[in-house]
């Protein structure tokens, strides 16, 4: 591990300062690149996270992703964390802790509209990024690509059904275009070029030219995540001044929904048996959040200047930050989670 990456909770803080401080000191710069957005999917913080997945995508082999079936228990665990538990988790959340615990100190007109965002952005699983965090623990890309395609597939159908039952709304209105874009964005699209790229290195029969740019690539992405936070801090430097006890009251059921989601997935992965390159993805996917969808869902729903929509982008705010912590949980642990009884066995049988 090279010194950058040994300090990058160092520069994590430092670029979430920096974010804050950029975001109010030149609001106009930082609502120009606000702006240009898609679908409510900006474009330059794209392109971040496309320099972000790539050496994760240059790394999948698709005529491996035939294998993936024999991590079908990190695929039934992420699976149920993500559909049966997440949503419901977070919506008992939301009631315990703005509903209840700390509604005396917010705007007593936006407690509803608070926990709708909260729900709303626990409702859909994350697509790009959970490539980035796969990729810092070292998880196993055929399954990461794989699950997330299946819960891309799964949140077409599931996501309104899910929200409309929680809110208690009759249906929703889902922005099909944030989701689709999302989808082709971040998977279609670079999915298509690593493959491409990939084919070309490996054309001349060796593999040492593509070691050679997953090497450079590698301090590019983490340069990529760091940019990425310094934008998505900026775009809310004034939010974060004007109200920061609203935005860290309302980070409370939303960290504890990811350390409780991942740790549960992590956990289930450990007494099933999976291997813990698939178990680090598994419990990451299982705790993340499509914003970009989210965000979209609450503006259509309640407004821009709504509640939803402001507890939606504090999950946008926490995502790296809270995410990184996740990964170095998942890092450092790797020798305990090994040492379980299930896993211990499954690696015996490997050896054998």
């Amino acid at each position: 591990m090279s010194t950058f990456e040994r300090y990058l909770t160092v520069w994590v803080g430092l670029c979430i300062v920096a974010g804050i401080a950029l975001g109010h000191l030149f609001p106009p710069l930082f609502h120009a690149i606000g702006a240009l957005e898609v679908a409510k999917v900006n474009l330059p913080v794209a392109v971040l996270i496309w320099l972000m997945i790539v050496p994760m995508l240059l790394k999948i082999d698709f005529a491996a992703l035939a294998e993936v079936g024999r991590h079908w228990r990190g695929i039934g665990v992420t699976l149920l964390v993500n559909w049966a538990v997440k949503p419901f988790s977070m919506a008992l959340l939301g009631w315990l802790f703005v509903g209840w615990l700390f509604r005396p100190y917010l705007p007593a007109g936006q407690i509803d509209s608070y926990i709708a965002g909260l729900i709303i952005l626990a409702a859909a699983p994350c697509t790009a990024m959970v490539f980035v965090w796969s990729n810092l623990t070292k998880g196993e890309p055929h399954f990461t690509l794989t699950q997330v395609a299946l819960n891309d597939a799964i949140m077409v159908v599931a996501f309104a059904p899910i929200v409309a039952l929680l809110l208690g709304l009759s249906a929703i209105t889902v922005p099909w275009d944030t989701l689709v874009l999302s989808v082709v964005l971040y998977i279609v699209i670079p999915v298509a070029v690593a493959q491409l790229l990939r084919r070309r290195l490996l054309a001349a029969g060796t593999p040492i030219r593509l070691e050679r740019l997953l090497a450079k690539l590698q301090p590019l992405s983490l340069v990529s995540l760091l940019a990425t936070l310094v934008l998505l801090f900026g775009f809310q430097g004034e939010q974060i001044i004007a109200q920061p006890a609203v935005i860290g009251l309302l980070a409370v059921p939303i960290l504890i929904q990811v350390y409780f989601n991942s740790g549960l997935a992590y956990l289930l992965n450990r007494w099933s048996g999976e291997e813990h390159c698939v178990a680090g993805p598994s419990a990451l996917i299982g705790a993340s959040n499509f914003f970009e969808l989210a965000v979209a869902a609450a503006i259509s729903l309640f407004g821009f200047q709504s509640g939803a929509a402001l507890a939606t982008v504090v999950g946008v705010l926490i995502e790296v930050p809270v995410m990184l912590s996740v990964v170095w949980i998942v890092n450092r642990s790797k020798g305990w989670y090994e040492r379980g009884a299930a896993v211990s066995r499954g690696i015996s049988t490997e050896k054998a």
